[in-house]
């Protein structure tokens, strides 16, 4: 038997039946649809999963979709306007090709701009420290870290 859950996803007001034991990341994916959430771990470990609910960023392997009801969550696709426009944050990371193979943008992207929206963008060091739930293991974390850099300036 499942539960009803009703939530505002990427603007949208959304109401599906879930199972108790469904985590966010998978309601997100499979009942969705929205494929740029991805699943990397299923531990909390590589932050693959990573949305904003509420405005924060959450891992959502980490958390049953139940626990989501009546909350505002936003996804990568949710980030973009509505025209197609880039986020800033976006658009830097395509600027300073802060990705290799990209599995781990989606993620990267939402902790970032939950960086700078909560705690500003001071140092490189803080852009590092802020992203140590985010594992890439494609780049050098170089050019991720620019593009942060770039995406701050760029929300300001």
């Amino acid at each position: 038997m499942g539960t009803t859950i009703t939530l505002t996803v990427n603007g949208q007001s959304v109401t599906r039946e879930v199972q108790p034991q469904t985590l966010l990341v998978e309601f997100i994916r499979e009942t969705l649809r929205l494929t740029g959430t991805h699943v990397g771990c299923d531990t909390s470990q590589c932050g693959a999963c990573t949305v904003h609910i509420d405005g924060r960023a959450v891992k959502s392997c980490g958390m049953l979709a139940v626990q989501a009801n009546g909350r505002e969550l936003t996804t990568i696709e949710g980030l973009a306007a509505a025209d197609g426009t880039l986020h800033p944050m976006q658009a830097a990371f395509r600027a300073c090709h802060g990705l290799q193979c990209g599995f781990c943008t989606p993620g990267m992207v939402m902790s970032a701009v939950d960086l700078v929206k909560h705690h500003g963008c001071k140092s490189e060091a803080q852009v590092r420290e802020a992203l140590e739930g985010n594992l890439c293991r494609c780049t050098g974390y170089h050019n991720i870290v620019k593009a942060v850099q770039q995406g701050a300036a760029a929300m300001k």
